[in-house]
């Protein structure tokens, strides 16, 4: 008895080491965003304790990242990708069977544009559109030069500093007296907003959703009075190259989860939880502005969420994930 029960552990201990062999070392994009960073800790919490991997968080951004898992197949998962930025590169990496496009991490989309506060289009209703800005120029003083008028771009590096320059471009806004503001960081940018608020001074400027931000400003997003036209967006918009940029709204942005191959295949089970994890706009939203009020970095931003949105992680996982997970948490 005393040797079939030795067996029997034995037996049990190779499964666990075996499952644990199956995942191996697991690296997941920490984009420099809140929500992206949430997204990438509460992974690494739920790679780890609930299906064994050796998860670590790795830093990250849209363009490199995207561009590193097609090339060199690494990092292994990126939480949050808005795939505007780089579709062609991403279709090309899935038909090529480089990467797997997993779930929608946040199921409504992304939103994107330029945006002035409620505050101001109350006043002034024209300000929601275009024109009604260039009107105004003058109200939005550029921070440094008064003589100006200011901005507010996306910083050096994401993405978005390409569109938002590009379309700023063909709104002609240098020619109405704009100068385009690198706010130097995402924290730089929230906190123009923010500042503004409290002030209740005029803002203009680019920025995106969900975000917490967002919820607890009352922003409007300007009207571009151009619709949308999706594939100049994709072929110019988004390109660094773009020579002629033509004016049109940010089309809604697919954010997705996406993963290398080689991940799905070596550890299928982990990636069944990768197809299941979504967030809705409103979750994320409520969750930035804990974040934000709290000023917690994405590992306890996600320890908290795993403590108190049981109804919503518990959806992702099976029983017996979900009870690792919850031993896991009696732990810390």
């Amino acid at each position: 008895m005393i040797r079939k029960a030795l067996i029997t552990s034995a037996g049990a201990l190779f499964a666990c080491s075996s499952f644990a062999a199956d995942c191996g070392k697991v690296t997941i994009a920490d984009m420099n965003w809140n929500s992206a960073t949430l997204m990438a800790n509460v992974d690494k919490f739920i790679l780890e304790h609930g299906f064994d991997c050796d998860a670590e968080v790795v830093p990250g951004d849209t363009m490199p990242t995207g561009t590193s898992m097609i090339e060199k197949g690494e990092p292994d998962i990126a939480p949050e990708l808005w795939t505007n930025s780089m579709k062609a590169a991403l279709d090309r990496g899935v038909e090529e069977g480089r990467l797997k496009i997993a779930v929608k991490s946040l199921s409504d989309g992304g939103e994107e544009g330029f945006w002035v506060p409620q505050y101001m289009v109350d006043e002034a209703p024209e300000l929601a559109t275009i024109e009604g800005v260039i009107k105004h120029a003058k109200e939005f003083q550029h921070p440094e030069d008064p003589s100006k008028s200011g901005m507010y771009g996306c910083p050096a590096g994401w993405n978005c500093q390409i569109t938002a320059r590009n379309l700023f471009n063909a709104l002609n806004l240098d020619e109405a007296g704009f100068e385009l503001i690198d706010p130097g960081s995402g924290a730089g940018l929230s906190g123009s907003i923010a500042r503004a608020y409290e002030r209740q001074e005029p803002w203009f400027g680019y920025y995106w959703a969900p975000t917490a931000i967002l919820g607890k400003y009352n922003m409007v997003k300007v009207d571009f009075g151009s619709g949308v036209d999706e594939q100049h967006y994709l072929d110019c918009i988004s390109k660094d190259t773009c020579l002629e940029p033509k004016v049109t709204m940010y089309p809604p942005s697919p954010v997705y989860t996406v993963t290398t191959s080689e991940f799905a295949s070596r550890a299928p089970e982990a990636y069944s939880y990768i197809e299941s994890r979504s967030f809705t706009n409103d979750e994320m939203n409520g969750l930035l502005a804990w974040m934000e009020d709290n000023q917690a970095d994405g590992a306890y931003a996600a320890e908290n969420f795993m403590f108190e949105h049981e109804d919503i992680w518990s959806q992702w996982v099976s029983a017996d994930v979900k009870a690792k997970l919850m031993t896991a948490l009696d732990n810390l």
